[in-house]
């Protein structure tokens, strides 16, 4: 089923929750919503489900516009963060509960009931927990229990609210690529919330970036880290280090140190921030005359296959995080201390606009 929602705007007292948010979410893709806490993308997701209504705009399954539907009648799955599962029934009778509730003239048999909820605990691989209860499970399986409740209505489309937010680090990466190969599997219309960069970029087919009720950006996990359309979409989607100065005819002066600033050929005298990830700086010890920002090594923290190096900048003290291969840290035999040049390999450039 096709999602899409068009002029959103929900306001909560004077806070603005969405500010006239449109979207699509195309037929059988996994959609991110991503953002800070705060954005708008869970009450997004609440009034696309039905479980919360939009002061104006509209809401359209497959070009028909539901915003006045009621929650039963939208055919949505949710999953929330903590599970909601009932303890005091089995997992069987949990995933079970969807289907005993149905009206009685759309009600599967009994029989019926039992290869589907069997069919579903084998689809999330925990067919051998069937007569356990909520309580003796871990957190993990709780929440494919969760999901696999969610499934066994048939929903036309998979809400996921922070799914995996209340998992440890190494449950919540196993859990990712199993609601992915889940997903590849089944290809239900999904949306999922989260403020886990790297959860959204893992999982997501596409990825909406809110912030303040308004979205940002949308577009592949590769286009919206590697071509990010405004500042907040770039120092949201991981570590970066800004370089301010003023531009002038596609050059950007920082700290008396110019760069290029490709895009602001016609750019005449403003300010701006260049953004450079930590990865596409290049380190060399100082030498006369070497073109670049002179800084010093302040702390260095090396485990596995890369090097992160925190320096000081001479000219103004800020810091900048460079991250370079352990291979190459050891080939320089840095030292705390010691004297360096850092120049960006890729510089993104926005004209400050405040």
């Amino acid at each position: 089923m096709s999602i899409a929602v068009n002029q959103l705007q929900k306001r909560f007292g004077s806070f603005t929750a969405l500010d006239n948010v449109s979207l699509d979410f195309p037929n059988g893709e996994l959609t991110a919503l991503l953002g800070p806490s705060g954005c708008g993308k869970t009450t997004l997701l609440r009034i696309i489900a039905g479980l919360e209504y939009a002061d104006s705009g509209q809401v359209l399954l497959d070009g028909q516009d539901a915003s006045a539907q009621h929650v039963r009648e939208r055919q949505v799955g949710f999953v929330f963060q903590h599970y909601a599962l009932f303890k005091h029934m089995t997992i069987f009778e949990n995933i079970a509960f969807g289907l005993r509730v149905k009206p009685r003239h759309v009600r599967p048999s009994e029989s019926e009931i039992k290869e589907k909820v069997t069919k579903l605990l084998e689809l999330v691989q925990l067919d051998w927990l069937a007569d356990r209860y909520p309580p003796q499970l871990s957190g993990g399986q709780r929440q494919r229990i969760a999901l696999a409740r969610a499934l066994a209505v048939e929903p036309r489309v998979l809400l996921l609210d922070e799914p995996f937010g209340a998992l440890d680090a190494k449950v919540r990466k196993e859990l990712r690529r199993w609601l992915r190969r889940l997903h590849d599997e089944l290809h239900v219309t999904s949306i999922f919330v989260t403020h886990d960069q790297e959860e959204a970029l893992e999982v997501a087919d596409k990825i909406v970036l809110m912030n303040h009720g308004k979205v940002e950006q949308v577009g592949a996990p590769a286009e919206v880290y590697h071509h990010p359309a405004t500042p907040f979409v770039y120092g949201f989607l991981g570590n970066v280090n800004l370089f301010r100065g003023r531009i002038h005819e596609g050059i950007l002066d920082a700290g008396g140190v110019p760069f290029e600033a490709p895009g602001h050929a016609e750019t005449r005298d403003a300010f701006g921030t260049g953004y450079v990830r930590p990865h596409e700086l290049e380190i060399d010890r100082y030498s006369p005359g070497a073109t670049g920002l002179n800084v010093q090594l302040r702390r260095v923290h090396s485990i596995g296959p890369l090097a992160q190096l925190e320096l000081e900048r001479d000219d103004n003290g800020e810091l900048v995080e460079a991250m370079i291969s352990t291979e190459r840290y050891e080939q320089l035999k840095l030292k705390v201390g010691e004297a360096l040049v850092v120049r960006p390999k890729r510089l993104h450039v926005f004209v400050d606009t405040q």
